[in-house]
């Protein structure tokens, strides 16, 4: 298997069988837990910023050799995204068992705008950009949280 084909299928979380993109999300969560507590929040971001364009790469390839630009088994979106939501909330289980479930959902329900970019363009970017907007919807959702329930 190719890097990128590896990359692109979240290091095999893609071929599960059953829901590969919250496979992947979990596969993220440890990976988030140890990164956050080995790196400073500025490299964790420029961590997380390098995988994103290393996603658009792998994510460009491994569609065309699929045949879609998006293929559901392309889940280094999810690894990503989640990551970014990892390295913004505490690191406590509540405040990351919401962020977890409610990236889920924004990534599965694909609110305005998420499914109209998502129909409209294709490609690598738009892969993996979608999920960064389901992640910055779980973040504001849990901000506002925060800031009007807590």
């Amino acid at each position: 298997m190719s890097a990128a084909r590896l990359w692109a299928l979240g290091f095999g979380t893609g071929l599960a069988p059953v829901a590969p993109g919250t496979v992947a999300t979990l596969l993220a969560w440890p990976l988030g837990w140890l990164l956050a507590g080995w790196l400073p929040v500025t490299g964790l971001l420029a961590l997380i910023a390098l995988l994103f364009l290393a996603g658009v790469w792998a994510c460009s390839i491994t569609g065309r050799e699929l045949g879609d630009a998006d293929h559901g088994a392309m889940v280094c979106d999810e690894i990503v995204a989640f990551l970014l939501v990892l390295a913004v909330l505490p690191r406590e289980l509540p405040w990351q068992a919401a962020g977890f479930v409610l990236f889920r959902a924004f990534d599965i329900a694909k609110p305005p705008p998420i499914r109209h970019l998502e129909r409209r363009y294709k490609g690598g970017f738009c892969a993996m950009f979608d999920d960064l907007l389901a992640a910055a919807y779980t973040l504001l959702v849990l901000a506002a949280a925060k800031r009007f329930l807590l």
